[in-house]
Order: structure tokens, then sequence, then C-alpha cells
């Protein structure tokens, strides 16, 4: 038995970052490829574009940027959406330290008999 905690950071009224699309962002990166990372997640690519466009207007941050090589030299994530993603996990990490502290104490291991 363990905690698991969803949290989101919402931009505006409606437009949120979670773990999944922290992982999408990732993908984009090490794949250099925002087709494949969506293709790997099982989103269309409509759907996964207007995600990031909606994203990157409602936080003020760039996140996606060319990784060179023309029009189809694919996609990387911009220096300020590597900064972003890395407080990001920081502070997940966190919130999950203090979810597990206090999981502990609200259900103490059972004593078996």
């Amino acid at each position: 038995m363990k905690p698991r905690v969803k949290v989101w950071v919402v931009f505006g009224d409606d437009v949120k970052l979670g773990d999944g699309r922290a992982r999408l962002l990732e993908l984009v990166d090490e794949l250099g490829s925002l087709r494949r990372a969506l293709a790997r997640v099982g989103m269309s690519y409509r759907h996964g574009w207007g995600y990031f466009r909606d994203l990157e207007r409602a936080s003020g941050i760039r996140f996606l940027e060319p990784a060179g090589g023309g029009p189809r030299g694919g996609l990387r994530l911009s220096r300020e959406g590597r900064e972003f993603l890395a407080r990001y996990r920081r502070f997940r990490s966190g919130l999950d330290e203090v979810a597990a502290r206090h999981f502990r104490r609200s259900f103490p291991p059972r004593r078996r008999r």
C-alpha cells in the first residue's frame, strides 16, 4: 500500500501541466520530434500540437524550439522549457516526500498475527 498524488500546474483558467505532459516534453527532447513523442504516448498530432500551442500562450513560456536542420529538423525543449521542467520535477518530488511521510503516519504498518 502506498500513496499516489496527482498534481497539475494550472495556467490561466484551464491549461494544465502534470506528470503526463511533463513526460511528453521529456520525450520530445529525447526523440527530437513532437510527432514521434506523441505517437509513443498514443496522442494525435493535432491534439498534441494544439495543447502545446495553448500551453505556451497561457504560460508565456516557449517550451519547444526547432532542433535545427530546416523545417523538418525536429523539435527540442527550449532552455526556458528545460528549466521549467526541472523546477516542476523538484516540486513534484517534494510533494511525493511529504505525501509519503504523512501516509506513514496515517497508515502505520500493521503487525501480523
